[in-house]
């Protein structure tokens, strides 16, 4: 009989490639935090807008609209929540983890968005490191022994729970300090800041990275949210408006209520498609801090149109603020909609005129 053949050895690149874990910037600053929005949405995002429904339907003095009422606010309060649970599942899913790790990163998730507590908690961005470290040391252990169902959960938990130990309460201060230097310094140099936020939000949202995370990990609030809104809704209306010669109406919706981001392919083969949206932003941005003073909290703030969410939260800020009348309506509606929509197409009108933007630049694809 012949010599059995050896075993081949693996690399430890092809295990982790087994593995199903791929380490890149794509993978962590891109895909999970996709997967950290997702959760944001479905959790905080949702969560605030029922709970909005449902204070103002209560105002309707009728015993069954009233029940109906305090469901939706409970519905709304219990979503918002579980909002750390929801963001590591959303980034498990992202990283393509097993059902039982992504069970834990669920846990993970609500203990790192909640921790260190008072007076401030790390929020979504503690989670985000907290949720990557649990998921990928539970995949590489994941299925690898006979107790796998003891095994997983402990290194997957145990991972998780030190990250964020160790990282969220610097992480907690930190966001806390830059949340309150945005804010103040907006409050004192509006037009300056205004355009700064506005230019800088509104271009992570059309990248492909979280705007709504950062600008809730932050505690973006008040006016400087405000501007954010204004460059996000600059870039989401802005592209939809000055490509509508290419993508017709259907352009119009999925990039003026859904994403700006849509046009990153071509961005990146005809980077000068971006300068009509950015250069309203930039204009917007000031006009929302210093004319309308326009606020908005949080994820809404780098929401954008994005059905509607972006014109939703500057609503419910004002209201808690009392700031909301007829000046606040035709403010949003301004900034919102018609002043970066004509911007946006009177620049890119002059560019199409002297060829820096020619037909099909802007043609979505698929």
């Amino acid at each position: 009989m012949g010599k059995s053949k050896a075993k081949k050895k693996v690399t430890f690149k092809e295990f982790l490639a087994s593995k199903d874990i791929k380490v890149s910037a794509k993978t962590y600053f891109v895909d999970a935090m996709g997967g950290m929005a997702q959760g944001l949405f479905a959790s905080l995002l949702i969560g605030t807008i029922l709970s909005t429904i449902g204070k103002y339907l209560g105002m309707v003095q009728v015993p069954a609209i009233e029940r109906l009422a305090h469901f939706i606010s409970q519905a709304g309060s219990l979503a918002s929540a579980v909002t750390g649970a929801a963001i590591g599942v959303g980034i498990a899913a992202a990283l393509k983890a097993p059902m039982l790790v992504m069970a834990c990163a669920a846990i993970v998730g609500q203990f790192a968005n909640a921790y260190p507590g008072k007076p401030y908690a790390a929020g979504p961005l503690g989670v985000f490191f907290a949720v990557i470290v649990a998921v990928e040391f539970g995949k590489i252990v994941s299925k690898e022994t006979k107790v796998d169902i003891l095994v997983t959960p402990i290194v997957s938990l145990g991972c998780g729970f030190l990250t964020g130990y160790l990282l969220c309460p610097p992480i907690a201060i930190a966001m806390n300090w830059l949340g309150t230097f945005i804010n103040e310094a907006t409050k004192l140099h509006p037009f300056l800041m205004g355009i700064v936020i506005s230019v800088v939000v509104g271009v992570i949202l059309t990248l492909p990275i979280s705007s709504a995370a950062i600008c809730a990990s932050i505690g973006i609030a008040g006016i400087a949210g405000g501007a954010a809104l204004a460059g996000c809704c600059a870039q989401m209306v802005g592209f939809a408006v000055a490509s509508y010669r290419e993508n017709k109406w259907g352009g119009i919706v999925s990039q003026g209520l859904g994403t700006s981001m849509l046009q990153m392919p071509n961005i990146v083969t005809h980077p000068q498609i971006w300068i009509p949206a950015t250069l309203a932003s930039a204009i917007t941005g000031p006009m929302a801090t210093m004319i309308f003073k326009l606020e908005c909290t949080g994820v809404y703030a780098g929401m954008g149109t994005c059905g509607l969410t972006g014109p939703i939260g500057c609503f419910t800020a004002m209201s808690k603020s009392g700031t909301l009348n007829g000046w606040a309506w035709l403010g949003m509606f301004c900034i919102c909609l018609f002043t970066p929509a004509v911007l946006s197409l009177l620049f890119s009108e002059i560019m199409r005129k002297f060829g820096w933007i020619k037909p099909g630049y802007m043609k979505l694809q698929g």
